[in-house]
């Protein structure tokens, strides 16, 4: 059993109590470490004057960050600590694991900000330091809640194969892996080799369809033998499969133990061999879906590493979902983590 940070309990419930209930193991992640710039528009005008298809993500220089920066000036502006994966072991730390997280930042103010928070949500920083500018993920808020993302990757392209090692991977349990690294086929590559020499699961997020029609045929030769779940949202299950979610979740299903499709308001659908389950999501208005997909894959492999019915699982992952879309931002408020764990302990107990 991972130790219990008691440093990070929430009113209400203390880990303690949780741990009599709960197995805390061991969570390791990697993904691009960005400083999410959370802008909100007032319509769709400025992502087709800036040529960013709505709902998308797109890797953007330094002079497109300029561009975009310059083209909000004066619209409401919020700054966190983000990333995908990162998001999604924030959630997790906050559920009680014991966590760590590989990336890679600047050595400049941003890094030193996004490696602090880190240690200060009890998450073992695992970094490399690059002499180029921490990554920043511009994501564009509309109306509706979509989010679209110009991203600036800076200093996490500096994360390279050479930099792990297995030591990295000793005593977790299972590893994460954000989709939107796949761009990267030799660190993938190089860190599945070693997730799985220490005995690690593997699970991995999709990310985003526009990755996955670049990289469908890497995705092929790695998620069968390596990984173990696997979240995609509906568009992104349609990007690699071509089919609808139904159809989608079956097919990912056959490719690994654990297919997970996201589908939005509507909820979710699972596969694990020849059992299929859906949930319904919660009925919240939602505010900022950023953070969604990230924080429902906080949830689900929560309750699944815990032993929890498939459906359960999928419940959870709603939970967390609604919580982080109720809200601006990727990281669901402090002071609302001692309900989600009396909710969660309540379907275990």
């Amino acid at each position: 059993m991972g130790k219990i940070r008691s440093a990070t309990e929430p009113s209400g419930i203390t880990f303690s109590r949780v741990a009599k209930i709960f197995v805390m193991k061991k969570i390791l992640g990697m993904g691009n470490a960005l400083v999410d710039v959370l802008i909100h528009l007032k319509d769709d005008t400025l992502l087709d004057r800036l040529r960013l298809p709505k709902g998308s993500m797109q890797l953007v220089d330094e002079k497109r960050v300029t561009e975009i920066m310059q083209a909000v000036e004066g619209l409401p502006v919020t700054m966190v600590a983000g990333g995908s994966a990162a998001n999604t072991i924030h959630g997790l730390a906050n559920l009680g694991m014991d966590t760590g997280f590989i990336g890679s930042a600047g050595e400049d103010q941003w890094g030193e900000f996004y490696v602090n928070n880190l240690k200060e949500s009890k998450i073992e920083p695992i970094f490399y330091r690059s002499p180029k500018p921490t990554g920043r993920a511009n994501a564009l808020l509309t109306p509706d809640s979509e989010r679209t993302f110009g991203t600036f990757l800076g200093a996490a392209t500096d994360l390279s194969p050479e930099f792990l090692s297995p030591e990295m991977f000793m005593g977790y349990s299972l590893f994460y892996i954000e989709g939107y690294m796949v761009q990267n086929h030799d660190l993938i590559r190089r860190a599945l080799h070693l997730a799985k020499a220490e005995g690690c699961l593997v699970s991995l997020d999709l990310a985003s369809y526009n990755v996955v029609e670049e990289n469908r045929g890497f995705l092929h030769s790695v998620i069968p033998g390596y990984v173990d779940f696997i979240f995609a949202n509906e568009e992104e299950g349609r990007a690699f499969t071509g089919l609808k979610p139904e159809q989608a979740v079956a097919e990912l299903a056959s490719l690994c133990p654990v297919a997970v499709v996201k589908t939005g308001r509507h909820g979710a659908l699972a596969q694990r061999g020849q059992e299929v389950t859906s949930a319904p999501a919660l009925p919240v208005k939602a505010i900022d879906t950023t953070g969604a997909g990230d924080l429902f894959a906080s949830g689900f492999l929560f309750a699944y590493l815990n032993g929890l019915p498939l459906t359960q699982c999928l419940e959870i992952g709603n939970l967390l979902a609604s919580k982080v879309i109720s809200v601006t931002g990727s990281k669901v408020p402090a002071e609302q983590w001692s309900g989600i764990l009396e909710a969660i302990q309540s379907k275990k107990a």
